[in-house]
């Protein structure tokens, strides 16, 4: 299977197609689109005073227990150390930025802080006011002020086990080489732990799925009665199958891993915010708009708001492109039984998925109501 390669939407067929890939952002745009994954690997080792960031965010990751962390923080705090990097912040590299950001939201994750707007005053009451200065630079600097979810603790947290010999697409790389966590949640010299081994599951999840983003680039503009519509949404069937079955693999190693500590809590918190909805699922939503939602969230744009702004506009210039595919929710015959059936597999990807956080939230577990 070799899906078309996604490069420019065309237009609409009840849109003039003057300009179809104006409001279609780089780089998911681009004939090498590398999907949801950071152009280049994440950053493994920061330089200078921001590798004190890296040695907190992983005593922090690893504490016994969150008072802990906290106080690690309150620490750092003491030392002077967050007001100093808080200042630094502005000559961060956009890629160190992202590093950056990656070890903010491993600390605001593991103190308990996810649901905490670092500019609001009320949340000084609640979290450590250096590192909340620190946090919102940093979403400053990256332009993204909900960077503390999946998208972020996922897919800026990993790196190969070792240099591959020759380049690699960052999606071949994620697929096939041993991948090993940035910042780890269990102690350095132990197994994996389940949270470990969970977002890496995700990082090779949306590796794997980057023939779901090609396929929706080909859905994009098409319309009911355009002859490939039918083929492209059996060839995104396929796709979706062949997610769930990577999904159903890495379940193996995930109940393989040890028990986690107070870490499982981590995940109760962020399912709770809607924030580990892979960003893959949200692009097949946008297609097949199944809508995939927690109860009492407005829609799926508050899923989005946990993506990088280039991200949300792609998938918002995606709704509104693949609406005349959608179309065939409310229609008969054989390429509307098809669109059916890749909405049934979307679902059943999603299940998949929920079924491997409850694993990796156990003990907790119990308490994942809803992942996304």
């Amino acid at each position: 299977m070799a899906p078309t390669a996604l490069t420019t939407f065309p237009a609409p067929s009840a849109e003039p197609p003057a300009d179809p890939a104006a409001d279609i952002p780089e780089p998911i745009s681009d004939p090498q689109a590398h999907g949801f994954l950071p152009a280049r690997p994440p950053v493994r080792t920061m330089a200078g005073t921001w590798g004190w960031l890296s040695e907190l965010a992983g005593a922090v990751a690893t504490a016994p227990d969150r008072d802990t962390a906290r106080a690690l923080v309150a620490h750092g705090a003491r030392q002077g150390d967050l007001t100093a990097l808080r200042q630094r912040v502005s000559r961060l590299s956009p890629r160190n930025a992202d590093a950056a950001s990656l070890r903010v939201a491993v600390i605001a994750a593991a103190c308990g802080w996810s649901a905490l707007d670092p500019l609001a005053p009320v949340s000084r009451r609640a979290a450590d006011p250096a590192f909340l200065d620190l946090w919102s630079a940093v979403a400053h600097r990256v332009g993204h002020q909900q960077f503390v979810a999946l998208p972020t603790l996922a897919l800026l947290n990993w790196s190969p086990e070792r240099k591959p010999r020759r380049a690699l697409p960052i999606d071949q790389l994620a697929r096939t080489e041993p991948l090993v966590p940035v910042v780890r949640w269990s102690p350095e010299g132990q197994p994996l732990g389940p949270l470990d081994r969970l977002m890496l599951a995700t990082t090779r999840l949306e590796a794997h799925g980057i023939w779901l983003l090609r396929l929706a680039g080909t859905l994009a503009g098409r319309g009911p009665g355009d002859a490939s519509t039918a083929t492209a949404l059996r060839r995104l069937i396929r796709v979706q199958h062949a997610l769930r079955a990577q999904l159903q693999s890495e379940a193996a190693e995930l109940r393989a891993a040890p028990e986690p500590a107070w870490q499982g809590a981590v995940l109760i918190e962020l399912a709770g915010l809607g924030a580990l909805e892979p960003p893959v699922f949200q692009a097949a939503d946008a297609v097949l708009g199944t809508g995939g939602r927690r109860a009492g969230d407005t829609g799926r744009h508050q899923l989005r708001r946990h993506l990088p702004p280039r991200h949300r506009a792609w998938l918002s210039a995606l709704d509104r492109h693949c609406a005349p595919v959608r179309t065939l929710a409310h229609q008969g015959g054989p390429d509307a039984a098809v669109f059916r059936e890749a909405r049934e597999s979307l679902i059943a990807l999603r299940r998949t998925y929920a079924g491997l956080v409850r694993c990796a939230a156990r003990p907790a577990g119990g308490g994942l109501t809803a992942v996304a």
